[in-house]
């Protein structure tokens, strides 16, 4: 299989003479994959979801949460004036608290938020050695920073908005 060759611009938009070999950036990204496969926060994680999905009483608490959940999605579908609206919802949330509370849980999302950061530092330091004015997301609902998620303004120019 031919990949194709893109040549590197200079900031005058000239070409520069060395190219770009795209199967050889594939491998340069197989190996960061390998490296972070390799890595600390991938071991803990990889430990934690074992000991979880090998505890009966998540697997009990989640079943109890799955029927928790649709009943809640069935009151949901009429809103908070469906009778047992609360009720399911207190369910679902109480079930929830209980899977926190066991330790191997707690662990387990400690360490899978552990994984996602460090993924999310590797995908800003590659965009950002493109171009700071990448966006790269982010699966945090509470973004830090200025960015666009957070007020930021990305797209109404440096007046801002309105």
């Amino acid at each position: 299989m031919n990949l194709p060759t893109y040549e590197a611009f200079d900031a005058y938009g000239g070409s520069q003479d060395q190219g770009l070999d795209m199967g050889q950036l594939l491998l340069n990204a197989y190996e960061i994959g390998d490296m972070i496969n390799q890595s600390a926060e991938v071991a803990e994680f990889a430990y934690w979801k074992q000991v979880v999905d090998q505890n009966d009483q998540v697997h009990e608490l989640v079943k109890q949460f799955n029927k928790a959940k649709e009943l809640f999605v069935e009151c949901e579908r009429f809103g908070r004036f469906h009778p047992d609206y609360n009720a399911a919802k207190d369910k679902v949330v109480a079930i929830e608290q209980q899977l926190g509370e066991i330790e191997c849980v707690s662990k387990f999302k400690a360490a899978e938020q552990a994984v996602d950061d460090m993924l999310h530092d590797i995908a800003k330091e590659i965009a950002f050695s493109v171009s700071e004015t990448i966006k790269v997301p982010s699966n945090d609902p509470l973004p830090k920073g200025g960015g666009c998620g957070s007020g930021g303004s990305c797209s109404c120019g440096s007046g801002g908005c309105g």
